[in-house]
């Protein structure tokens, strides 16, 4: 009789455990703070190289803690369909981000960019340079990834 009253005992706290209401990342995950730019990723192959980025922050408007938050962003070049880079990072750990808090300043980078001879400040303002745009999700626990907005990759340098 043992064994029928431990997994009574998992059993029902496997059911709880995922019964949590599923919160909505599309309308209860703000981006806050945005900031983007080309960020100077030194001297590749003699070359000067840069490569897209985005720095955000994300409030939780959601009146429970989101467990394992993760924050995903694509980067595209121009209108391409195709992935030109990504960048992932844990915006919260197992502890979470409780009800109304802020994550710490969170920047995302490209692993793509541009690589060229030219100076950098330069290379921004080439005729054959193609903008790109950040597209952010988020996830927490096990739910699906949820797209949180696109950003342009405004046109300015980031030294590091």
């Amino acid at each position: 009789m043992r064994a029928p009253a431990s997994l009574l005992i998992i059993g029902t706290l496997f059911v709880s455990s995922g019964c949590r209401p599923t919160v909505d990342l599309t309308k209860s995950l703000q981006v806050v703070d945005v900031s983007t730019g080309w960020f100077d990723a030194g001297i590749v192959d003699g070359q000067n190289k840069l490569v897209p980025s985005i720095s955000l922050r994300l409030k939780n408007n959601s009146n429970q803690t989101l467990h394992t938050l993760q924050v995903n962003t694509l980067f595209r070049r121009g209108d391409d369909k195709d992935e030109w880079g990504s960048a992932f990072l844990t915006a919260a750990g197992t502890s979470g981000l409780a009800p109304g808090a802020t994550t710490e300043r969170l920047t995302l980078r490209s692993q793509q960019g541009y690589k060229s001879t030219e100076p950098r400040q330069q290379m921004l303002q080439n005729s054959h340079f193609v903008d790109a745009k950040a597209e952010v999700s988020a996830k927490y626990g096990s739910t699906q990834w949820m797209r949180l907005g696109d950003y342009r990759i405004e046109r300015k340098l980031i030294t590091p």
